[in-house]
Parts: structure tokens; sequence; C-alpha cells
């Protein structure tokens, strides 16, 4: 996702819709279905709740497997069937255009209502989560007719060559901490490719995808039954991931749900699974980064904008000991000048956690920080000051003289905590930064370009960042080893888990 540093000045925002928003959400949302607008088989109704306020922003109704069954017929049938099909790939990529133009045109809307259900600032909402989603629908077009198969260099009288087909019905499973923009990483390349999609938003926000796909269905510009959207829990994406007619499943979550995804495909017809999961990612700090303070700064941006509900964030700091006291008393610094509170007060650099539950588990795991020994030198509390007592926010934590084997150190929070470890060997710092179970993300800042070569070839990472954290584009894959994920989100990499192969032989 793209960091953005709060220093940076935007030359173009709109004011947040706020009047519309609470309009819009006054009704309950229902299911998109073969391109209709449809109850649920059950009277399940889900509250959302508004996490700088601790109360209900508004209400959806909740999928049955019957919605699920009829949500995959539908996008089966526009798949073999339908004009989806039949239509050629300059015109798709002209819808896809349309769509990012669509999306930009409601950039307002959508933000608003992002921040509204997530509780990230709606700076952040507006010009990475929003902004990326224009720009992954105008990116994929470009690929519609630019991946195909190859000829095969086989031997004796025989000509082979290779196709790229689109998979099918995609069943794609959404995160609540970029729910637009993680719709679009999806959505984007299936579309690109001609498959047909059955898409769940997680249920802790959901409602900036239902207005994504209002927004569609409004321009009429898909076919019936090539996009679909089911809303619920945990029992609907269950009801996708095992739908035999369900052709392959995308999920970005945890890891411990990515397991359970692939059971159930293996339990159903062994569709195909791409997981994009979670992440303890090291940050490696010489003491011979060129530019210390920016190092410090953007270790710290790095993990606390979107109040650190972020996959690949750079959640461990290794230190070395020449500078260590610097980097934690400067860390420490920017955490306690940190403004937590309405994330649409231009003033505020942090906003809310997205539920109760979860502010409750980050809250738990700065207990164990403190139990098991750890100092902590900013944060470590609720933030219940004036408007936002009634709130789910968290202070930026920061804990020094961090034991790589604490719990703090070894499991992922998702939430503005962040672990300061020091360490004095380069052969040190790499073992204990690939002491984990995740593989996502690596950082290192070094002036040494051999050391930089070396380090990063040693990690264990999908993602190593050189003398910057962050650096995203959708030109380069994204995506970890280990436990952080099966296959790559962006670039062409991502089309491979869009597509199947066929070896085609003529004899001559």
């Amino acid at each position: 996702m793209t960091q953005i540093n709060e220093k940076t000045v935007f030359e173009r925002i709109e004011q947040p819709k706020l009047a519309w928003a609470e309009e819009w959400l006054k009704e309950t949302k229902k299911l998109y279905i073969n391109g209709e607008w449809v109850n649920s088989f059950n009277d399940e109704i889900i509250e959302s709740i508004n996490p700088a306020k601790g109360q209900v922003l508004g209400t959806f109704q909740s999928a049955a497997k019957e919605d699920v069954d009829k949500a995959v017929d539908a996008a089966r049938e526009a798949f073999d069937h339908g004009a989806w099909s039949k239509i050629s790939r300059k015109e798709r990529a002209k819808i896809m255009r349309k769509i990012s133009a669509l999306i930009d045109e409601h950039r307002a809307e959508l933000a608003t209502i992002e921040t509204l259900d997530n509780g990230k600032l709606y700076t952040e909402s507006y010009h990475d989560t929003v902004g990326e989603s224009v720009d992954i629908f105008e990116y994929y077009a470009g690929w519609t007719d630019k991946y195909y198969g190859e000829n095969n260099p086989v031997e004796g009288d025989f000509l082979s060559i290779t196709t790229r087909d689109p998979i099918g019905v995609c069943g794609q499973i959404v995160p609540f901490n970029f729910p637009l923009d993680m719709a679009a990483w999806k959505l984007a390349p299936a579309l690109a490719m001609g498959n047909t999609v059955v898409l769940k938003p997680s249920e802790k926000t959901s409602f900036s995808v239902i207005r994504l796909f209002e927004i569609i269905d409004e321009a009429d510009i898909l076919p019936k039954g090539v996009i679909n959207l089911i809303l619920g829990g945990g029992e609907a994406g269950r009801n996708i991931a095992t739908h035999m007619g369900v052709d392959k499943v995308a999920f970005t979550g945890s890891t411990e749900i990515g397991r359970q995804l692939v059971h159930n495909s293996a339990d159903s017809n062994l569709k195909p699974v791409s997981l994009e999961l979670g992440g303890k990612s090291p940050n490696i700090l010489f003491n011979d980064a060129q530019d210390l303070d920016f190092a410090i700064e953007r270790s710290f941006y790095g993990l606390f904008t979107h109040k650190g509900e972020k996959c690949s964030a750079p959640t461990r700091l290794f230190a070395h000991v020449d500078v260590y006291d610097k980097v934690v008393e400067d860390i420490a610094a920017l955490a306690n000048s940190y403004i937590v509170g309405d994330p649409f007060d231009p003033k505020t650099n942090q906003g809310a956690q997205v539920s109760k539950a979860h502010m409750e588990r980050i809250l738990d795991y700065i207990e164990s920080g403190k139990n098991q020994g750890a100092r902590l030198v900013a944060g470590g509390e609720r933030d219940i000051t004036g408007e936002n007592a009634n709130g789910y926010f968290i202070r930026p934590t920061i804990f020094a003289e961090v034991d790589n084997k604490m719990k703090i150190a070894q499991e992922e929070i998702f939430g503005p905590v962040l672990c300061i470890i020091p360490f004095e060997t380069e052969e040190e710092v790499i073992k204990m930064a690939n002491d984990t179970i995740y593989g996502l993300g690596a950082g290192l800042w070094t002036n040494d370009v051999s050391r930089a070569h070396r380090v990063a070839n040693k990690l264990q990472a999908g993602m190593v960042f050189v003398n910057k954290y962050g650096c995203y584009d959708f030109a380069s894959p994204f995506g970890g080893w280990k436990q952080s994920g099966w296959g790559k989100e962006y670039a062409i990499h991502s089309l491979q888990s869009y597509t199947k192969q066929k070896a085609i032989w003529f004899a001559y």
C-alpha cells in the first residue's frame, strides 16, 4: 500500500461527504447478485460500528448459503454463456478504465465511508485507499491483451503451443484494514483476464465495497452476473471457499483463516487458493545508515500510518547498539507527539482501531510485553481523552529492550505497537530477523553496498526494502514467503492465479 508521510502536502483533496454518508447509511444494505440488489434468504442483520464513536454506523444483510449458491450460479452463467465471455479484450479494457474513472469521480464519498467504517484518517482513505483503487483498475486495463501463451520448442514434427485461459468463477474474500483497496486488488486482475467474481468484504468494514458495487451498477457497464457481492461473516466466507462451483479463491487476512481456507479447498473441489496473510516484518538499522534521522522517521511512519493495521508493517526494528539509544529516544518522541483522535480532523495523526474486540486484542499484547520484561517507552494504553472516550483509540506504543523470543516480537499484533531490539553483528541480526514464522516484508538501512546486497539476499521475505521501507508499485510483485501466504498480488505475477494453462499439440 502507498505510504504517505504526514508532512506531504497534497494539492487536491475534497472535503468529506459526511451529510451524504449519514443519509446513505440510513438504509439497510442488500446483497448484489446477478445485477440486482436482493434480500438475503435469512433475516440476519449485521450492525457495523463506527470505531471512532463506538456507535452503530449502519446495517446490512448477512448472506445465507442459498445466497452464495445464487451468486455462484450467476457468475457461472455469465462466464460460460453470458456476454462477458464473448466481449473483446479491447472492450474489457475500456470497461476497466471506466471503473477507474468512476472511483475517482466518487473519491470523496468512498473515502468518507471508508473512514467512518474503518477508523483510519480521511487523508489516508482519500489518498491511499481510494487513490490506489483508481490506479489499479487503470493499470490492469493495460494487461487485458498482453498476457498470453507461448510457442513451446518441442522435439519432433510437432507444433506445441500453450494458452492462457481465464480460470472461471473467482471467490474473493477481503480484509477489514483496506476494504476498498483490497477489493480493487482482486477485482481488477480477475476481470482483466475475463473471469467472473463472487466477492465478500469483511463484516467489520463492508460499506465502501457496497458503495463501489452501487457505482458500477448505476453506470450499467458490466453484464449481469460478472460481479456479485456477498455480505456476512466467517460462515459466508466458508460457503464461498467450499462451493463446488467456485474455481479459485483469493484471500487476504490472517494466517489462521488462510489455513482454514486451504482445508476448505481440499474438502471441496481442490480449487486453487491464493493467500496474502500475516507478517512480522524485520527492519534493520545498521550504524552506517547514511541518513539516520530519515531512517528513524521512515521506520516510524512505516508502521504507524493506518494505525498499524497493515500486514507488511515493519513491526520489529533492529537497531545497532551504536545508535540504539538515539533510535529509542527519537522514536519515542515521535510517538509521544502523535495526536490520536477524530479521523476527519486534519490535525489528527492516528485514527481508531477497527473494532472494540481488535482494540482489546492489541491491549492484551501490550500487557504481555510489560509482563515479559520489555521496557515501555511510549504509549501502552487506550486513549480516552476528550472526545475519544467512547472510541477505540490506542496511543502509539513503543517497547525497547525487547527479546526477539517475546510474544510481542513473534506474533502479529496488527496495531500501533513497535518492538525495538538491539543487535551487535550482521550475522546475529540476520538470524533474529529470520526467526519468525512469517516472511512478508523486510527492510535494512546501510551505506555499504556490499552489505546491502549480502543482507538482502539472506533475509527470508518476499519483499526487501533497502534504505526506504515500504516501496510499492503495481509493476512489482507484492507477497510473502513462509506463513505469509501463497502467490503474489500486483504486476504480471497476480495474473497467473487468475488463468489456467493448456498445452495444445499439432502433428505435421
